[in-house]
């Protein structure tokens, strides 16, 4: 993520905003040109915006901006759809007359287009089934019955998400009940493409076997493994060579949990760039964290800011009273499969730098 500022008085704005507190212009998100730009209205139903590289376009808003108020994205004019990139990809939404969940499908929306946008600032494709039955992706938000309890997972492009997972107190519950050190809904969005890109990326492509050395042989059972797994739990020396103790239960969890961390570590480095965030400690042997040149950037130098931002990032939380904002330790082995994860994304043609 990076910084935005209104284009119209250069007041700062945030990623969700959809109105300038500064000038009072309203805002959108244009996925096409990767800003925030502030509206013009140019009469039935559609507007202009005032980014340099929107100039002669013309867009609509998100019928979910629009209409739901869960949205705050554009679509260009050209494109036919209601809705924008990211609200496509949604295909079942929970029941709105039911107290609680449109607060929850909002909460939903949010993280998925903050997910949405690191995907597409990599250069990874993000379609929907609608647009591309075969290989497209699609989210379905459920909630809840009497005679069924909704499941997150992924199942051929399809990401389940229970609406429980965007309230604060049930998620808490359920992240002491399955002894995790971190559960966030932004977490669970990511972990779950994991899977899908790993049909995208790895199952048919000629990394499968290199990812079969690093992560283990994904043609055990998986059904068995998990079993093993809430069962027995995780090995005692689980530390060594996964990133989560999820990670160990089974070869495809193990993929996506390190794919999750990837996008995070991403993400949080570029936010901590754009807003100019350098360490430079009194003491040599204490981490640093220098402004790159993001195009000779490399892995290594990743893993390297991330070692820095994590221990100021704990460290703060701790002086604040609050847990490790990131409670996860990095073997070696597992900067491993992160750097296989890189090396993919590379691969498929996207940009990690």
């Amino acid at each position: 993520m990076k910084i935005f500022h209104c284009d119209h008085c250069q007041g700062l704005v945030f990623f969700e905003n959809v109105r300038c507190l500064s000038c009072g212009h309203e805002l959108a998100y244009l996925p096409d040109v990767a800003d925030l730009a502030s509206l013009e209205p140019a009469g039935n139903g559609k507007w202009h915006a005032r980014n340099s590289l929107a100039q002669g376009h013309e867009y609509r808003l998100c019928q979910n901006y629009d209409q739901a108020n869960v949205c705050n994205w554009a679509v260009t004019e050209p494109d036919g759809h209601a809705f924008c990139v990211s609200c496509r990809l949604t295909r079942v939404i929970p029941d709105l007359n039911v107290p609680g969940n449109k607060e929850g499908w909002y909460k939903l929306e949010v993280a998925k287009r903050r997910l949405v946008y690191g995907l597409l600032a990599l250069g990874l494709s993000v379609r929907s089934q609608e647009e591309d039955p075969q290989t497209g992706l699609a989210f379905e938000f459920l909630a809840n019955t009497h005679a069924e309890k909704v499941r997150t997972g992924h199942n051929q492009g399809v990401i389940t998400v229970n609406v429980a997972e965007a309230d604060d107190v049930l998620r808490e519950k359920a992240r002491n009940q399955m002894h995790e050190p971190y559960r966030t809904v932004l977490g669970h969005f990511r972990h779950e493409t994991g899977h899908y890109y790993w049909d995208r990326l790895i199952r048919d492509s000629p990394r499968l076997e290199a990812c079969r050395q690093l992560f283990g042989d994904d043609r055990r059972d998986y059904g068995e493994a998990l079993q093993r797994h809430y069962a027995q739990g995780a090995s005692a020396d689980w530390q060594e060579r996964f990133v989560s103790a999820y990670a160990s239960s089974h070869p495809w969890e193990d993929w996506a949990e390190t794919w999750a961390h990837f996008l995070h570590i991403m993400d949080t480095l570029e936010m901590a760039a754009a807003c100019g965030l350098i360490l430079n400690p009194a003491r040599q042997d204490e981490p640093q964290l220098a402004a790159r040149d993001t195009q000779v950037e490399t892995f290594e130098h990743k893993m390297e800011d991330w070692l820095a931002l994590t221990y100021v990032l704990n460290n703060l939380n701790r002086g604040l009273g609050q847990p490790d904002s990131y409670p996860f330790v990095l073997s070696q082995t597992v900067v491993g499969k992160l750097k296989f994860v890189w090396e993919t994304v590379q691969a498929a043609g996207a940009k990690v730098a």
